[in-house]
């Protein structure tokens, strides 16, 4: 047997325990984390900026605070989530009262990414304990640093049996996803979640598949220009563009074309200075191999700003692109770096003609000032969540529900509907028995003129 499946084994063994399903066991386990979490502060920054080249203040921001807030919510609300929620009872049923209870699935696969490799593991974790399960999390072989002090942190917060890390590579993955379990977490390329989902469904295991795809920015005639243009900026070159919510085009009305990309070069150097590889805000590449996809993109298009890149240092600059073509390669898949097309559009059915090329994408964004035209881009396209006037943001409103559609995912997460993504809602009704209604009952000659009555009255 190996490491692997002994663990699992050991995992299933804890769960019919119990243990893990005691509400107060369940809070003091995610404060042991959160004390961990904060005790290491400085070692997370420290392996962020290994992994990725992120400054304190982006990971501050997009990993560390995040997940503080996620523990702080849960540790305050998992009581009140557990209870069971009292429903109206059918009529039908009388007398009767109804009931649904939350309870956890069981033993949990989380198969966490590398470009938010500390916050994209630890936030469905967070839920998945709240709710009562074990947990193995597989966080990327690609994010080497974090992966470690994850498993550092997780060591010192949980009983193994509970909680575990288990580090390694694609093979590694494989292991484990033939394994049954009774939830699989994974987030990632649509590529690799297909496959997940193949290896789930030999066990009828739920699933949910957190993926990515081209994720349109429309920007209409109306839009503020300096406005759009610096949160444009903020979004797309968050983490080095390495944002699986990320705008990953433009598509931009032609007469407004020109003002905006001569702001948006404006707000790129606001951000990051005239050489943009000595600010210690802009983040690097993840790795080489995904440095020489992103280069390749860029060949052969026509270049508006930025191009430059070292290899030795990952490092490639803010980049906008001139009018590709649909058949270029870098409007082909995700382009998940900091490369960003600019495409000008004329009418809603250029703008048809490109969105509807694609995959529902995980988001959709759209600046502007017209009510009318904003109506019309919600309503018009399908994607997994988005922003109007703004792009990325809606990830951090835990009252919304954050995952894709279609090609770009299945299920959602974040704040409470975490927890409700790791819990099995079971119905139960509550009957009574000082009075028992005959009509219901075998044999059932003269009665079907009496039910029928009866359910037209009810």
């Amino acid at each position: 047997m190996s490491h692997i499946e002994e663990l699992h084994k050991a995992q299933n063994y804890f769960f019919k325990t119990r243990k893990a399903q005691d509400i107060k066991y369940r809070i003091q386990s995610l404060q042991r984390l959160k004390k961990v979490i904060e005790s290491k502060e400085q070692h997370i920054y420290k392996a962020l900026a290994e992994d990725l080249g992120k400054s304190e203040f982006e990971t501050f921001l997009t990993e560390y605070n995040v997940i503080i807030g996620e523990l702080k919510n849960y540790i305050s609300r998992i009581s009140k989530w557990s209870r069971p929620k009292r429903v109206r009872p059918s009529v039908l049923n009388f007398p009767s009262k109804a009931r649904i209870y939350p309870e956890p699935y069981g033993n949990v696969l989380i198969i966490s990414p590398w470009n938010y490799p500390f916050q994209l593991a630890l936030a469905p974790l967070i839920g998945a304990v709240a709710a009562g399960n074990t947990v193995v999390l597989k966080p990327s072989e690609f994010s080497n640093a974090t992966g470690l002090l994850l498993r550092e942190i997780i060591e010192e917060a949980f009983e193994k049996e509970h909680v575990s890390v288990a580090l390694g590579d694609a093979q590694t993955a494989q292991e484990l996803t033939a394994l049954p379990w009774n939830y699989v977490f994974f987030t990632g390329s649509p590529d690799v979640g297909k496959l997940i989902y193949q290896a789930a469904a030999k066990h009828l295991t739920p699933v949910t598949l957190e993926l990515g795809g081209k994720n349109p920015c429309v920007i209409h005639e109306s839009a503020h220009i300096k406005v759009t243009a610096k949160r444009i900026v903020w979004a797309k070159f968050l983490n080095a563009g390495q944002t699986c919510i990320a705008p990953d085009y433009l598509l931009v009305h032609k007469d407004i074309k020109e003002p905006l990309v001569k702001e948006i070069k404006i707000q790129i150097h606001n951000f990051f200075g005239k050489e943009v590889k000595d600010s210690p805000d802009f983040p690097r590449i993840n790795r080489k191999e995904h440095f020489d996809k992103l280069v390749k993109m860029m060949a052969g298009e026509s270049l508006i700003e930025g191009g430059d890149h070292d290899r030795e240092s990952l490092f490639i600059a803010p980049t906008l692109l001139n009018e590709p073509s649909r058949s270029s390669k870098v409007m082909e898949i995700e382009i998940f770096g900091p490369i960003l097309p600019v495409i000008s559009y004329s009418t809603k059915e250029d703008l048809e003609r490109w969105i509807d090329s694609y995959e529902k994408p995980l988001a959709g964004y759209c600046f502007t000032g017209n009510s009318r035209f904003e109506k019309w881009f919600i309503n018009r396209f399908s994607f997994g969540g988005g922003v109007i006037n703004d792009s990325i943001v809606h990830y951090l409103n835990d009252r919304l529900p954050f995952g894709g559609v279609g090609n770009s995912g299945i299920g959602s997460y974040n704040g409470q509907k975490t927890f409700e993504t790791f819990s099995h809602f079971k119905g139960v009704v509550h009957r009574g028995t000082w009075i028992d209604l005959p009509v219901v009952y075998a044999p059932y000659a003269h009665k079907l003129n009496r039910i029928k009555k009866l359910m037209n009255w009810l």
